[in-house]
């Protein structure tokens, strides 16, 4: 807790979390006989970039080899979402939504980490916006013991094509009228990325009381930007930023309840409920 530089009130967290999450992988790990990849979704602010690194440090200190893989490292890099722009839907140039991600990296990152070997693990640098010199990436000995891939849309399913045609925000009325850009996300979301999330031995949930709150915990990480003079986002930018994650976000939360292998309900505060 004093390396993330975290609050007294994780321990909360720590111990209902992080430690039942180290403990479900290692059984895994166990139960396979082989490397454990474990699924981690949580919307954005949820805490879950904190608790996987948590875990893995925990894995760590039991000898296990873990590693901690976030979705966000996989985004597309700026001239090929631009690409997707010009050729699919204008709204496809802003990273997050399925389809802006290179899920054929994240699979091949995932499968060398479970062979022999070496595994090169990219890094997205969101403050440029576009991958991250090839100099600044992590090689990592293989195989490991654990995988936790974590992101917030992380073994997602999609949506029946009906269910698009409804507008759910401004965003979506305003800039998306024909439901190209939805149509798009929902069909990389029912393809490629199923082939990913596939590779998932397990599936962890961490269920924000909604998506009102969403708007909130982004807040708050750009407030610490701020202050660490690192820029960060205004409320108006935060608003329109969010309603990119809105449709899939509520549509997670109503849907993956249901079959995550764990379901870790959360309050506003983002504190577990035991």
């Amino acid at each position: 807790m004093a390396q993330e530089g975290l609050p007294e009130a994780f321990r909360r967290t720590a111990e209902l979390v992080c430690e039942p999450l180290a403990a479900r992988a290692h059984r895994r790990r166990i139960d396979r006989k082989r490397c454990a990849v474990i699924g981690l979704c949580g919307a954005q602010g949820s805490g879950k970039s904190t608790i996987a690194r948590y875990a893995v440090s925990l894995l760590e200190e039991r000898g296990q080899r873990a590693v901690a893989l976030s979705l966000d490292d996989f985004y597309l890099t700026h001239e090929a979402r631009r690409r997707l722009a010009r050729e699919v839907h204008p709204l496809l140039a802003v990273r997050g939504p399925p389809g802006t991600h290179d899920v054929s990296m994240a699979g091949a990152a995932v499968d060398q980490l479970r062979s022999k070997g070496k595994a090169v693990l990219p890094r997205f640098d969101k403050a440029t916006d576009n991958r991250a010199p090839r100099a600044a990436w992590s090689t990592v000995a293989s195989p490991v013991d654990v995988i936790i891939l974590e992101g917030w849309c992380v073994g997602a399913v999609s949506q029946g094509r009906a269910a698009l045609a409804t507008p759910v925000n401004a965003l979506e009325r305003d800039e998306d009228p024909k439901a190209v850009w939805r149509t798009y996300i929902n069909d990389q979301l029912d393809g490629p990325y199923q082939t990913l999330f596939g590779r998932l031995h397990d599936l962890v949930l961490l269920q924000a009381p909604g998506f009102d709150v969403v708007a909130g915990w982004r807040e708050e990480q750009e407030a610490k930007l701020r202050a660490k003079g690192a820029g960060g986002m205004t409320p108006d930018e935060i608003a329109r930023f969010v309603a990119f994650y809105e449709r899939l976000t509520r549509w997670i939360l109503a849907e993956m309840p249901g079959r995550a292998d764990w379901v870790v309900t959360l309050d506003k505060e983002r504190n577990p409920y035991v």
